[in-house]
């Protein structure tokens, strides 16, 4: 099909996958490499669908809790975090462990021990249920209480209104999230914020580039999970920043050729956890239907990195195999069904 006249694609930039999730999936793939399968994952290790998929095909196995995993194994928590209890269970539970936790995240966590240790009432932005909020929660339990949005703020309570700090979900709209922190700072005018700001820049710098882009699009498709909260919020972003219709897929065949009907202009991004090789199907899904005029909208640029987790330099199987020595004996493992190391698909 050649392109129609006026037909466009505006390809959001920066898009898909963040420092964060890059490193942890690289974790996974080079914890497989080394060690062989199975390496278990606690929780799918980011929000996409297509990439627990591959991971599963490639050995991974993704499991909800902690004591699922049989003694004897390795274990990788996901890039959203765990709470302290968690590493007791896995401690309980005679595994290796692998920390994917995104830098990002644990900066938080630190920030909400360190709030706790001098006695504050921290106010937690987030989602109720996101694993990030609960791992974050999970640190200082006593201390936080979690605010949903601006309608929660009415129900807050502290024992000291000078003494109370805001931290928050890292994947959360920043205007949202600015929204409760204004409604939360009339009612405590002594709030304090965290000393840098918890959204994350990626997350920041995806949402920038569809306010850009929404106001000239008729139709923004973002490419993502329906349980990635980042994802989801670049669907909120574009309607408010103009787009007639924004629509959240996993896969370019979800997309809905009537959604295209009267369109002229269709902009394009994808979550922080959607690997490009999606948008790319979704492009030549455009391209096929005569938007073939591609024009990037730049918002950001962004160069950061993290280095890999420390526990990959280490012999993990030995160190798993070590643990059921010294803290169950050798048939642990295999009275659960599977000895130290062996893959349950072979």
């Amino acid at each position: 099909m050649s392109a129609s006249p006026g037909r466009r694609v505006l390809l959001a930039a920066p898009r898909g996958y963040c420092a964060g999730v890059d490193r942890a999936v690289i974790a996974v793939e080079k914890a497989l490499e080394q060690y062989g399968a199975p390496v278990y994952v606690r929780h799918e290790i980011v929000h996409n669908k297509y990439v627990v998929q591959t991971l599963e095909k490639k050995g991974a196995i993704f499991v909800e809790q902690t004591e699922e995993v049989p003694p004897g194994n390795i274990v990788m928590f996901s890039a959203h975090g765990v709470a302290p209890v968690v590493h007791e269970e896995a401690e309980r539970g005679r595994l290796a462990t692998i920390d994917a936790t995104c830098p990002l995240v644990t900066k938080v966590h630190k920030e909400a021990v360190r709030f706790a240790s001098e006695d504050y009432d921290i106010l937690l932005i987030g989602h109720e249920g996101h694993e990030e909020v609960i791992g974050t929660s999970g640190e200082a339990p006593d201390h936080i209480q979690l605010v949903d949005g601006p309608g929660d703020v009415a129900k807050v309570e502290v024992r000291d209104p000078s003494k109370v700090v805001w931290l928050s979900q890292t994947t959360l709209s920043v205007d949202e999230t600015m929204e409760t922190v204004d409604a939360l700072k009339e009612k405590f005018p002594q709030l304090i914020s965290p000393p840098s700001d918890d959204i994350c820049y990626a997350t920041q710098n995806r949402q920038l580039a569809v306010k850009q882009m929404g106001a000239e699009s008729d139709l923004v498709i973002v490419v993502g999970s329906r349980n990635s909260s980042n994802s989801k919020r670049l669907v909120e972003v574009a309607k408010i920043a103009g787009a007639r219709e924004a629509y959240l897929v996993d896969f370019a065949e979800e997309i809905d050729e009537a959604w295209l009907e009267g369109v002229s202009t269709v902009g394009v991004t994808s979550g922080a956890s959607v690997p490009e090789v999606l948008v790319e199907q979704v492009l030549e899904f455009l391209s096929q239907r005569g938007f073939e005029d591609v024009e990037i909208v730049k918002a950001a640029e962004e160069s950061i990195t993290f280095s890999l987790p420390k526990e990959l330099r280490r012999d993990l199987r030995e160190e798993a195999a070590t643990l059921v020595a010294e803290r169950g004996g050798a048939g642990a493992a295999a009275g659960a069904g599977v000895e130290a190391g062996e893959n349950p698909g072979e």
